[in-house]
């Protein structure tokens, strides 16, 4: 790519210096996508293999770390002290330069291209070659230049990361309101005439034509497959798609990568789904314990996992669906929550636990209309939150295309306003 005539051009080695200042007292902090932050402000845990974190580097406000997803986000500005793996480069500017505009430039896709051609070795923790990185080029317009472009992106993107945020809690709103729509609907009256007492006190009155009905006298759990070295493979085999944990999300079968199994014919036959399962796992977060999907048979001849439970309905008393949707209210998520086993990041079930599960039990006409009714607006909803996710996406690309039109000399920032800059210009 060619930068404007007015601009420099320099190796990244003559503007930056890696820094590498050991033995600090400072806090433990992390390079994320989002730049550098202290791990005790991030909102997950950070695996740290060592307890003797006095081989770790000293990073300081504006300063640069390449990190083991720097080939895939760019390279993570710090606005905090702290000290960060021995595994990361520390760089810091060598003198007249903005880092507001670097912070910007190493975020750009022509940054994060150059850098995914010279990582070492493969899949997670690739690293970059830092010998090649101090080779490459670097567009440097003049300070004035480059704090102009920086002052403009700083507006720019606030801008449309606020518009992203407005979209996602639009997002989560919408989530609520299907929870919403899904509870009353099976359960009128769960959301404002809870009893507050007995066995369930979330639960509204229970009418005679809602007799609360335990799981285990209206269906019955399939277990599934032990995956071990240990299993038998001789005498007559089959080879065959099995559904593990990962595989079993809150609503829907995620079939983006499916693993095979060979097992006996014997085994197979114990452990083979049937269109109408509802599937539920046995372990996971606390809030997604319990919710159950139904297996439409997606996959011929598919086995299950023992840790996903198969829910074989009695066709004549309770509808699959009917009772995959009322894992979803808040009947199924206070029943679940309340009964499940936690450990400290995860919460499990089990199949004792999952046939005590009461369901309100209306004919099994009106649980296959109320069905009809539920996925008629849960379509509406996932219609909007499809759209809204397009809207995100867009906002993305608009963002990552600014980032880099802007570094990269593409359009006047001077006579930008941050709208229709970016007609014409390269990503």
């Amino acid at each position: 790519m060619t930068f404007p005539v007015n601009w420099q051009t320099r190796r990244a080695r003559f503007s930056f210096t890696r820094r590498d200042v050991r033995g600090a007292d400072a806090p433990l902090a992390s390079a994320t996508k989002d730049g550098v932050s202290l791990r005790s402000d991030l909102e997950f845990s950070v695996w740290n293999p060592d307890s003797n974190i006095s081989n770790y580097k000293l990073v300081e406000p504006d300063d640069f770390v390449i990190g083991l997803r720097s080939f895939q986000h760019g390279i993570s500005h710090s606005a905090v002290r702290g000290i960060v793996s021995p595994a990361y480069t520390v760089l810091r500017s060598a003198g007249n330069l903005e880092p507001r505009f670097f912070k910007h430039y190493f975020r750009s896709s022509l940054l994060i291209s150059h850098l995914a051609n010279i990582t070492q070795g493969i899949r997670q923790g690739q690293a970059i070659d830092i010998e090649a990185f101090q080779n490459l080029p670097m567009p440097v317009p003049s300070l004035e230049e480059q704090r102009r472009i920086a002052d403009f992106l700083d507006a720019e993107i606030a801008r449309i990361d606020l518009l992203a945020q407005k979209r996602q809690a639009q997002q989560s709103l919408l989530d609520e309101r299907a929870y919403a729509h899904v509870s009353e609907t099976l359960i009128p009256g769960i959301l404002t005439h809870p009893l507050g007492r007995g066995s369930w006190p979330w639960l509204p009155a229970v009418s005679s034509a809602n007799p609360l009905v335990r799981l285990g006298y209206i269906c019955r759990i399939q277990n599934g497959l032990t995956v071990d070295g240990k299993r038998d493979v001789t005498g007559e085999v089959l080879t065959r798609p099995y559904l593990r944990v990962a595989n079993v999300q809150a609503g829907y079968v995620n079939l983006d990568s499916v693993t095979e199994i060979t097992v006996p014919r014997a085994v197979a036959s114990r452990s083979t789904l049937r269109p109408g399962d509802v599937l539920m796992t046995e372990g996971g977060d606390l809030d997604k314990l319990g919710r159950g999907t139904v297996w439409n048979g997606e996959l011929p001849n598919c086995l299950h996992q023992n840790h996903v439970f198969a829910l074989r309905v009695d066709e004549s008393r309770l509808d699959g669906h009917y009772l995959a949707l009322m894992t979803q209210t808040v009947h199924g998520r206070c029943y679940f929550e309340s009964t499940g086993s936690r450990t400290t990041n995860l919460a499990s079930t089990n199949s004792s636990k999952i046939l005590s599960f009461p369901v309100p039990l209306p004919s099994v006409a009106k649980q296959q209309a109320l069905v009809k009714e539920m996925n008629t607006k849960l379509d509406c909803v996932r219609r909007a939150k499809e759209r809204l996710t397009t809207q995100l996406d867009l906002l993305s690309e608009r963002r990552q295309a600014l980032i880099t039109a802007a570094v990269t000399g593409q359009f006047d920032i001077s006579t930008a306003s941050g709208r229709n800059v970016t007609d014409g210009v390269t990503a």
